[in-house]
């Protein structure tokens, strides 16, 4: 009834959610010599599952692709400081706001296809 929205929309909530907690997590360990940044890992695998099952033409298969898309932590393995510390501030801060703006706009949006399924059902 609803396609993919709602599920593309979930996944990547679950996504910038995942990127809010290892970014605030970056920014606690900011001053912990030998700390590596981590960062979340899933728009680009999640663009060329969708580009190939859109290249199949099936809804099943775009369906499976969005569900079989994972977000995964990956460590940085360089450092910028001496003490061996990779995390710059700035870039993490900067990151949060991005992820931020982007969950607010996701949640917006979902709330409005709601809204919009709402007033078909009731047909108004």
């Amino acid at each position: 009834m609803f396609g993919n929205t709602i599920s593309m929309m979930e996944k990547s909530m679950d996504y910038l959610w995942k990127k809010q907690e290892v970014t605030a997590n970056n920014i606690a360990n900011v001053d912990t010599p030998g700390y590596r940044r981590k960062r979340v890992n899933f728009e680009e695998t999640f663009r060329r599952k969708l580009e190939a099952a859109a290249l199949i033409g099936k809804n099943e298969d775009v369906r499976q692709a969005i569900q079989s898309s994972k977000s995964y932590v990956v460590e940085d393995a360089h450092t910028t400081r001496a003490d061996g510390n990779g995390v710059n501030a700035d870039v993490e801060y900067t990151e949060l706001t991005r992820t931020a703006l982007q969950y607010q706009y996701l949640t917006q949006s979902l709330s409005g296809d709601i809204v919009r399924y709402r007033s078909a059902i009731k047909g108004q």
